[in-house]
Protein backbone atom coordinates (compact mmCIF):
# COMPACT_ATOMS: atom_id res chain seq x y z
CA UNK A 1 0.00 0.00 0.00
CA UNK A 2 1.52 3.41 -0.85
CA UNK A 3 -0.07 6.89 0.96
CA UNK A 4 1.07 10.12 -0.16
CA UNK A 5 1.94 13.51 1.42
CA UNK A 6 3.14 16.19 -0.71
CA UNK A 7 6.60 15.05 -1.03
CA UNK A 8 6.72 12.21 1.18
CA UNK A 9 5.68 8.80 -0.44
CA UNK A 10 4.93 5.88 2.43
CA UNK A 11 4.82 2.59 0.85
CA UNK A 12 3.48 0.19 3.69
CA UNK A 13 5.20 -3.09 4.68
CA UNK A 14 3.97 -6.41 5.47
CA UNK A 15 0.91 -5.83 8.08
CA UNK A 16 1.83 -2.47 8.23
CA UNK A 17 4.96 -3.02 8.97
CA UNK A 18 5.58 -5.53 11.52
CA UNK A 19 8.57 -6.63 12.41
CA UNK A 20 10.49 -8.41 10.95
CA UNK A 21 9.06 -5.96 7.96
CA UNK A 22 9.33 -2.01 8.20
CA UNK A 23 7.81 1.01 6.47
CA UNK A 24 9.44 2.83 3.90
CA UNK A 25 9.56 6.25 3.36
CA UNK A 26 10.77 8.28 0.53
CA UNK A 27 10.87 12.23 0.10
CA UNK A 28 11.38 14.14 -2.90
CA UNK A 29 12.50 17.43 -3.36
CA UNK A 30 13.14 19.43 -6.89
CA UNK A 31 17.19 18.30 -6.35
CA UNK A 32 17.24 15.56 -4.28
CA UNK A 33 15.51 12.28 -3.44
CA UNK A 34 16.11 10.59 0.55
CA UNK A 35 15.16 7.40 1.44
CA UNK A 36 14.40 6.96 5.08
CA UNK A 37 15.93 3.84 6.37
CA UNK A 38 15.69 0.50 3.97
CA UNK A 39 12.58 -2.47 5.86
CA UNK A 40 12.76 -5.89 4.18
CA UNK A 41 9.64 -3.74 1.74
CA UNK A 42 12.35 -2.09 0.37
CA UNK A 43 13.35 -4.90 -1.57
CA UNK A 44 10.27 -4.76 -3.47
CA UNK A 45 10.62 -0.98 -4.31
CA UNK A 46 14.47 -1.19 -5.71
CA UNK A 47 13.59 0.76 -9.36
CA UNK A 48 12.22 3.96 -7.00
CA UNK A 49 15.13 3.36 -5.17
CA UNK A 50 18.15 3.45 -7.84
CA UNK A 51 17.02 6.90 -8.33
CA UNK A 52 17.62 7.89 -4.96
CA UNK A 53 20.59 10.28 -3.89
CA UNK A 54 21.25 9.11 -0.09
CA UNK A 55 19.86 6.95 2.49
CA UNK A 56 19.23 8.60 6.00
CA UNK A 57 19.07 5.90 8.98
CA UNK A 58 16.61 6.93 12.07
CA UNK A 59 18.62 4.08 13.93
CA UNK A 60 21.02 1.45 13.16
CA UNK A 61 19.22 -2.26 13.47
CA UNK A 62 18.94 -4.95 11.34
CA UNK A 63 15.31 -4.54 9.98
CA UNK A 64 16.33 -1.08 9.15
CA UNK A 65 19.41 -1.94 6.48
CA UNK A 66 18.01 -4.74 5.09
CA UNK A 67 18.02 -3.44 1.21
CA UNK A 68 21.98 -1.17 1.56
CA UNK A 69 23.43 -4.46 0.49
CA UNK A 70 21.25 -3.20 -3.19
CA UNK A 71 22.41 0.58 -2.85
CA UNK A 72 25.97 -0.07 -2.29
CA UNK A 73 26.43 2.93 -4.98
CA UNK A 74 24.34 5.62 -2.45
CA UNK A 75 25.71 7.62 0.61
CA UNK A 76 24.26 6.28 3.92
CA UNK A 77 24.10 8.65 6.36
CA UNK A 78 23.51 7.79 10.39
CA UNK A 79 23.34 10.01 13.63
CA UNK A 80 26.99 9.79 15.13
CA UNK A 81 26.14 7.78 18.14
CA UNK A 82 25.09 4.80 15.57
CA UNK A 83 27.17 5.08 13.05
CA UNK A 84 29.72 2.04 14.20
CA UNK A 85 26.84 0.18 13.93
CA UNK A 86 26.59 0.96 10.30
CA UNK A 87 30.32 0.28 9.39
CA UNK A 88 31.14 -2.59 10.46
CA UNK A 89 30.12 -5.88 12.29
CA UNK A 90 32.28 -5.08 15.17
CA UNK A 91 30.50 -2.21 15.88
CA UNK A 92 26.89 -3.80 15.69
CA UNK A 93 28.19 -6.90 17.42
CA UNK A 94 28.91 -3.68 20.77
CA UNK A 95 25.50 -2.30 19.83
CA UNK A 96 24.14 -5.39 20.38
CA UNK A 97 26.05 -6.12 22.87
CA UNK A 98 25.43 -9.88 23.14
CA UNK A 99 28.03 -12.78 23.83
CA UNK A 100 28.90 -16.35 22.84
CA UNK A 101 26.26 -18.44 20.98
CA UNK A 102 23.47 -15.70 20.92
CA UNK A 103 26.28 -13.46 19.11
CA UNK A 104 26.95 -16.18 16.29
CA UNK A 105 22.91 -16.81 15.94
CA UNK A 106 22.19 -12.98 15.31
CA UNK A 107 25.04 -12.35 12.62
CA UNK A 108 23.49 -15.48 11.37
CA UNK A 109 20.18 -14.73 11.25
CA UNK A 110 20.82 -11.28 9.89
CA UNK A 111 22.83 -12.47 7.04
CA UNK A 112 20.47 -15.08 6.36
CA UNK A 113 16.99 -12.66 6.90
CA UNK A 114 17.98 -9.05 6.41
CA UNK A 115 20.72 -8.93 3.97
CA UNK A 116 23.35 -7.66 6.19
CA UNK A 117 25.62 -5.83 4.75
CA UNK A 118 28.13 -3.27 6.71
CA UNK A 119 28.60 -0.12 5.19
CA UNK A 120 32.02 1.22 6.19
CA UNK A 121 31.61 4.23 4.18
CA UNK A 122 28.54 5.40 6.05
CA UNK A 123 28.64 9.25 7.29
CA UNK A 124 27.66 10.89 10.69
CA UNK A 125 24.74 13.23 11.22
CA UNK A 126 24.50 15.19 13.83
CA UNK A 127 21.43 16.41 16.08
CA UNK A 128 19.66 19.44 14.66
CA UNK A 129 21.29 18.55 11.45
CA UNK A 130 18.93 19.87 8.42
CA UNK A 131 18.46 18.48 4.68
CA UNK A 132 17.30 20.85 2.05
CA UNK A 133 16.09 19.29 -0.79
CA UNK A 134 14.94 21.82 -3.26
CA UNK A 135 11.87 23.06 -4.09
CA UNK A 136 11.16 24.03 -0.09
CA UNK A 137 11.51 20.53 0.72
CA UNK A 138 13.14 20.33 3.94
CA UNK A 139 14.16 17.53 6.98
CA UNK A 140 16.06 17.98 10.12
CA UNK A 141 17.12 15.40 12.38
CA UNK A 142 15.65 15.35 15.96
CA UNK A 143 17.51 13.13 18.50
CA UNK A 144 15.51 10.40 20.94
CA UNK A 145 17.93 8.35 21.93
CA UNK A 146 16.48 5.19 24.33
CA UNK A 147 15.86 2.77 21.70
CA UNK A 148 19.66 3.11 20.56
CA UNK A 149 22.00 5.55 21.29
CA UNK A 150 21.58 7.34 17.95
CA UNK A 151 17.92 7.09 17.49
CA UNK A 152 16.39 10.09 15.62
CA UNK A 153 12.95 11.11 14.55
CA UNK A 154 13.50 12.37 11.05
CA UNK A 155 10.91 15.42 10.45
CA UNK A 156 10.03 16.74 6.89
CA UNK A 157 9.13 20.39 8.17
CA UNK A 158 7.17 21.28 4.91
CA UNK A 159 5.02 18.87 5.17
CA UNK A 160 4.75 18.75 9.07
CA UNK A 161 5.54 14.54 8.83
CA UNK A 162 7.45 13.25 11.61
CA UNK A 163 9.02 9.92 10.88
CA UNK A 164 9.41 8.37 14.26
CA UNK A 165 11.25 5.32 13.90
CA UNK A 166 10.97 2.51 16.70
CA UNK A 167 8.92 4.90 18.81
CA UNK A 168 6.46 2.79 17.30
CA UNK A 169 3.56 2.36 19.30
CA UNK A 170 2.93 -0.96 19.53
CA UNK A 171 1.12 -2.46 22.41
CA UNK A 172 4.39 -5.05 22.93
CA UNK A 173 5.87 -0.89 24.31
CA UNK A 174 9.18 0.31 24.21
CA UNK A 175 12.46 -1.77 23.74
CA UNK A 176 15.69 -1.29 25.15
CA UNK A 177 17.74 -4.16 25.76
CA UNK A 178 20.53 -3.85 23.65
CA UNK A 179 23.93 -2.80 24.65
CA UNK A 180 23.40 1.07 23.80
CA UNK A 181 19.76 1.42 24.83
CA UNK A 182 18.73 3.35 27.52
CA UNK A 183 15.66 2.68 29.65
CA UNK A 184 16.33 6.76 31.47
CA UNK A 185 16.42 7.78 27.58
CA UNK A 186 13.96 6.80 26.39
CA UNK A 187 11.95 8.33 29.33
CA UNK A 188 13.01 11.62 28.19
CA UNK A 189 12.01 10.74 24.47
CA UNK A 190 8.62 9.80 24.70
CA UNK A 191 8.07 13.46 26.60
CA UNK A 192 10.27 15.37 23.74
CA UNK A 193 8.54 13.37 20.56
CA UNK A 194 4.77 14.77 21.96
CA UNK A 195 6.38 18.23 21.54
CA UNK A 196 8.03 17.41 17.69
CA UNK A 197 5.72 19.93 15.82
CA UNK A 198 3.78 17.49 13.53
CA UNK A 199 0.46 16.90 11.59
CA UNK A 200 1.38 13.36 10.68
CA UNK A 201 3.03 10.83 12.70
CA UNK A 202 4.81 7.60 10.78
CA UNK A 203 6.35 4.82 12.67
CA UNK A 204 8.76 1.89 11.15
CA UNK A 205 6.51 -0.61 12.30
CA UNK A 206 2.79 -1.38 13.30
CA UNK A 207 0.76 2.06 13.44
CA UNK A 208 2.23 2.75 10.57
CA UNK A 209 0.33 5.90 9.80
CA UNK A 210 -1.41 8.56 12.47
CA UNK A 211 -3.24 11.87 11.44
CA UNK A 212 -4.84 12.67 14.20
CA UNK A 213 -3.26 14.39 17.10
CA UNK A 214 -5.34 13.59 19.76
CA UNK A 215 -5.04 9.61 18.97
CA UNK A 216 -1.36 10.18 18.74
CA UNK A 217 -0.88 11.48 22.03
CA UNK A 218 -3.59 8.57 23.40
CA UNK A 219 -1.45 6.05 21.77
CA UNK A 220 2.15 7.54 22.72
CA UNK A 221 0.62 7.81 26.17
CA UNK A 222 -0.67 3.54 26.46
CA UNK A 223 3.02 3.00 25.02
CA UNK A 224 4.87 5.02 27.62
CA UNK A 225 3.04 3.40 30.26
CA UNK A 226 4.40 -0.47 29.20
CA UNK A 227 7.58 1.01 30.99
CA UNK A 228 5.63 1.55 34.22
CA UNK A 229 4.03 -1.76 33.86
CA UNK A 230 7.26 -3.51 33.66
CA UNK A 231 8.81 -1.98 36.71
CA UNK A 232 5.29 -2.94 38.34
CA UNK A 233 5.16 -6.51 37.36
CA UNK A 234 9.23 -7.21 38.55
CA UNK A 235 8.42 -5.24 42.19
CA UNK A 236 5.46 -7.51 42.18
CA UNK A 237 7.30 -10.54 41.51
CA UNK A 238 10.01 -10.08 43.99
CA UNK A 239 7.39 -9.67 46.88
CA UNK A 240 5.78 -12.76 45.94
CA UNK A 241 9.14 -15.27 45.35
CA UNK A 242 11.25 -13.51 47.38
CA UNK A 243 15.15 -12.51 46.42
CA UNK A 244 16.30 -13.18 43.06
CA UNK A 245 18.85 -12.87 40.74
CA UNK A 246 18.33 -11.20 37.36
CA UNK A 247 19.57 -14.33 35.23
CA UNK A 248 16.30 -16.46 37.62
CA UNK A 249 13.87 -13.29 36.55
CA UNK A 250 15.09 -13.47 33.24
CA UNK A 251 14.74 -17.37 32.42
CA UNK A 252 10.72 -17.07 34.12
CA UNK A 253 10.21 -14.42 30.62
CA UNK A 254 10.02 -10.63 32.09
CA UNK A 255 9.82 -9.58 28.02
CA UNK A 256 9.08 -12.58 26.19
CA UNK A 257 7.62 -15.66 26.78
CA UNK A 258 9.61 -18.50 28.45
CA UNK A 259 12.36 -19.58 26.06
CA UNK A 260 11.25 -17.35 23.40
CA UNK A 261 13.06 -18.62 20.02
CA UNK A 262 15.00 -15.63 18.94
CA UNK A 263 18.76 -15.52 19.59
CA UNK A 264 18.81 -12.39 21.30
CA UNK A 265 15.74 -12.75 24.19
CA UNK A 266 17.99 -13.63 26.77
CA UNK A 267 20.62 -10.54 26.58
CA UNK A 268 17.61 -8.45 25.60
CA UNK A 269 15.65 -9.94 28.91
CA UNK A 270 18.59 -9.22 31.61
CA UNK A 271 19.70 -5.75 29.94
CA UNK A 272 16.07 -4.70 30.43
CA UNK A 273 15.25 -6.07 33.87
CA UNK A 274 19.00 -4.56 35.16
CA UNK A 275 17.55 -0.83 34.36
CA UNK A 276 14.49 -1.74 36.18
CA UNK A 277 16.28 -2.93 39.10
CA UNK A 278 18.55 -0.02 38.82
CA UNK A 279 15.47 2.52 38.96
CA UNK A 280 13.71 0.11 41.72
CA UNK A 281 16.90 0.92 43.74
CA UNK A 282 17.61 4.49 43.63
CA UNK A 283 13.11 4.44 44.02
CA UNK A 284 14.04 2.71 47.26
CA UNK A 285 11.58 -0.06 46.70
CA UNK A 286 14.35 -2.54 45.88
CA UNK A 287 17.57 -4.07 47.54
CA UNK A 288 20.32 -6.07 46.68
CA UNK A 289 22.97 -8.16 48.15
CA UNK A 290 25.47 -10.33 46.41
CA UNK A 291 23.64 -10.12 43.35
CA UNK A 292 20.28 -11.31 45.06
CA UNK A 293 17.23 -8.73 44.16
CA UNK A 294 14.58 -8.36 47.26
CA UNK A 295 11.70 -5.94 47.57
CA UNK A 296 12.30 -3.37 50.18
CA UNK A 297 9.46 -3.32 53.13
Amino acid sequence: MHLQFGSVSIHLGHKSGQYPDGNQLIVRGSDTAVAFDTPLSARALINELQAIDMVILGHVHEDHMAALDLLMHVPVLVHRLDIEAARSWDGLSKHYGYQGEALAGVRSMIERDFHYQPRPDAKAYIEGQNWQLGAGVSIRAHHLPGHTSGHCALVIENEGVAFIGDIELSSFGPYYGDATSSLADFRKSLKQVADIEAKIWVTSHHRAVITDRQKFLSDLAKFADKIDLRSENLLHRLRLGGGQTIDQIAKQGFLYPANHAVPWAYSAECRTISQHLDELMAQQLVGQQAGIYFALP
